[in-house]
């Protein structure tokens, strides 16, 4: 390979890691590298109007949008594979997709940032795809405020 094209290969890989990086950032600004271990933190919203963040849950770091209007936490059937999360009971749900069945399962720890909850009630939902929904099973622990683009999620002595 001639040192030109091994110059616009390096050049070209850059870019496209650059552009990755840049669009990663924008859709997901809420890095657990970012958020600090403080027992609160706040999340910017994304370019797509919603609040993503990297979550640890049982101790494995996972996506998660945070959602004041889901009930509780749900995950895929995919993600709770991963996790090894066992589901306990079938429960009839209602989403915005229509009716459905989940399974009832618990999760030990629930992390986001320096803001930890246990004992978490959690759905696995086999037709969910994609980021968990971190809802109101983990939420009302903490005390949650939006303002100006930011939620501000500070811990509540369990």
């Amino acid at each position: 390979m001639s040192g030109a094209r091994l110059l616009w290969l390096v050049v070209w890989l850059g870019l496209a890691s650059a552009v990755y990086y840049l669009a990663d950032r924008a859709i997901n600004p809420n890095k657990l590298s970012i958020l600090g271990d403080a027992p609160s933190v706040t999340l910017q919203r994304g370019m797509d109007g919603h609040y993503r963040s990297e979550a640890l849950i049982n101790g494995v770091k996972v996506n998660v949008l945070v959602d004041t209007g889901a009930t509780g936490v749900a995950i895929s059937q995919q993600i709770a594979d991963r996790l090894q999360l066992q589901s306990k009971q079938a429960i009839r749900t209602s989403t915005a997709n229509g009716d459905t069945v989940a399974y009832m399962t618990r999760l030990n720890s629930v992390q986001l940032g320096g803001v930890k909850a246990h004992d978490v009630a959690a759905v696995i939902a086999p037709g969910l795809d994609g980021d968990i929904l971190l809802g109101m099973s983990f939420l009302a622990r903490m005390d949650v405020r939006l303002f100006q683009g930011k939620m501000t999620i500070t811990q509540v002595e369990e």
